[in-house]
């Protein structure tokens, strides 16, 4: 068991300040950028791999970004969650770990996270990319009718289009024409399109930000090593490390498979973070892992 003595740490451990630092600034230069009509997001952000804006780096650079550049109370809640919980539990481990071992865990977790986040982003997204493509073979007003109530929210950003297809088409039900609008319709929907020299978003191109996978691999870590260490719920109520750990991750998989309107967090990705630490950490300890 790895013995805790917190006064032989230093606080502010180079790896977790220096993270703090990169990811407050990245913050604050998304919200430059805006000005100049680039969003960061675009560029660094997890995209899902079919989206035209997906780059390999994503996988990486995700966790750097936080919340919006239009909106800043979300941002500035989106990153001081997650750079509290940096600092309160990866001081610990860093300083248990040196530097090296630390970001090197860091990054896997982070990583992890991210593949795991794509894995439920394919299951997700399968069954309305099927089911679309299906509907292209024979496009017909009844069948468009059926797959947007089983497959479009009814909180569509711009829903006047789909509207206007929809009664252009009860009024002629035959028209080859509006069932090519139809098709063109779902491609943008899933794909987006360029207006001008503009894109605009589609499903697929919606951006994950955060380094929450990689927070949530240190907070498994914590728990891993220090099971019962004290923690204190709102510097009241006291729970072992292990304990709050483990009702982190059963509420995680809770939300995760509730998946409720309005809620736009990666569940399966914190979970995704988790369990890359728990492999990493089985791992070295039957290797002796030292860096």
């Amino acid at each position: 068991m790895t013995q805790y003595s917190p006064g032989r740490f230093n606080i502010l451990p180079p790896i977790v300040k220096n993270l703090i630092i990169i990811n407050a600034l990245m913050a604050l230069l998304q919200f430059v950028l805006i000005k100049f009509g680039i969003n960061l997001a675009d560029y660094l952000g997890l995209h899902y791999w079919k989206s035209s804006l997906f780059r390999p780096w994503q996988l990486i650079t995700h966790m750097f970004m936080h919340g919006s550049p239009y909106d800043v109370n979300a941002t500035i809640l989106h990153l001081f969650s997650n750079m509290f919980a940096l600092w309160m539990f990866g001081s610990i481990l860093e300083n248990t770990w040196g530097e090296k071992k630390f970001l090197t865990f860091y990054l896997i977790c982070g990583f992890g996270a991210a593949l795991c986040h794509f894995a439920v982003l394919y299951y997700g997204y399968r069954q309305i990319e099927e089911a679309f493509q299906l509907y292209q073979q024979n496009p017909t007003l009844d069948k468009f009718q059926l797959f947007v109530v089983q497959y479009i929210p009814k909180e569509l950003p711009d829903p006047q289009r789909i509207n206007n297809i929809l009664q252009a088409w009860n009024n002629d039900p035959g028209s080859i024409r509006l069932s090519n609008e139809s098709i063109r319709w779902g491609q943008d929907y899933l794909y987006g399109y360029t207006q001008g020299s503009v894109h605009i978003d589609g499903l697929f191109d919606e951006a994950t930000v955060g380094a929450s996978g990689a927070v949530f691999g240190i907070l498994f870590a914590f728990g891993y090593l220090f099971p019962n260490v004290l923690l204190y719920i709102y510097f009241l109520f006291p729970i072992k490390a292990k304990w709050f750990v483990a009702f982190y991750a059963l509420f995680e998989l809770y939300a995760g498979f509730k998946n409720s309107a309005g809620d736009n967090v990666a569940h399966f990705a914190h979970l995704g973070g988790m369990l890359m630490a728990f492999i990493i950490l089985k791992i070295w300890n039957k290797n002796r892992y030292t860096i």
